[in-house]
């Protein structure tokens, strides 16, 4: 945050150099900082650094290419796009071009379709709020699965480590009995964020043969637990589950 602080304060003092006097410059550039910091706080969203160069300038028309980094929660990312900006007596008007959002696809899969539809259209307010959703039940996610993992280390197991998006829950005893719980955040082209959760069962086959039924039913039993109680609550009560002993 300092860094790009130190940027925005180079960019606006350049700026307004001989504009106004040096005590108006710093009461604006501190309430510019407060606000930032607000904002970052409000929305999770950190910038780590920015920079800005400007391409082309001709009289009324400007094009200045911004680099941007930052984290929103523990999910970092980068965009680099283009600003054209075009001055008339009346307004000024700005629209984004070339616009790269950068972030791992292998491990935030579940924003790709969204990243290459804002790169398209160009919308940065939606892309950050959007990633602001995506980033709380990311963590939310990560937290959930460090909870049960602690509290029932010899049951719960992440194969994938806690930012993988499944956890498996074993009997202590050598049964084979499993229950995995996949965990999907779905973002769609519009920006909408969902949690999916379904719930997989991998059953010894003689287990099976008596309870065919109860098996069967389990993944309906464990989406209607959720509606009921909530993701926690219904994760615990499979725990329970798997954890009795014969």
């Amino acid at each position: 945050m300092f860094s790009v602080m130190k940027s925005f304060q180079t960019e606006f003092q350049g700026e307004l150099k001989g504009q106004e006097s040096p005590s108006d410059l710093k009461a604006q550039l501190e309430s510019l900082e407060t606000d930032l910091s607000f904002l970052m706080k409000f929305t999770g969203i950190w910038f780590t650094s920015h920079s800005k160069k400007t391409v082309e300038k001709t009289g009324s028309r400007t094009i200045q290419k911004h680099r941007l980094s930052g984290n929103c929660h523990s999910l970092p990312f980068q965009l680099e796009f283009q600003l054209l900006e075009i001055k008339s007596k009346e307004s000024v008007s700005a629209v984004i071009t070339d616009l790269n959002v950068i972030m791992e696809s292998g491990e935030y899969s579940g924003v790709s379709k969204f990243v290459s539809s804002t790169e398209e259209h160009g919308n940065l307010l939606p892309f950050f709020r959007s990633l602001s959703s995506y980033a709380e039940w990311y963590e939310h996610r990560r937290c959930t699965f460090l909870h049960f993992k602690t509290r029932y280390p010899d049951i719960v197991k992440l194969p994938e480590g806690l930012l993988g998006d499944y956890i498996v829950l074993r009997n202590p005893e050598p049964s084979g009995f499993e229950l995995m719980i996949v965990w999907k955040i779905h973002v769609d082209e519009d920006g909408r964020t969902t949690p999916v959760l379904d719930l997989l069962t991998k059953v010894p086959e003689q287990v099976l043969e008596q309870n065919i039924t109860t098996i069967e039913n389990a993944p309906t039993c464990f989406r209607s637990m959720l509606l009921l109680f909530g993701i926690e609550t219904a994760i615990e009560n499979l725990i329970k589950v798997v954890g009795l002993k014969k």
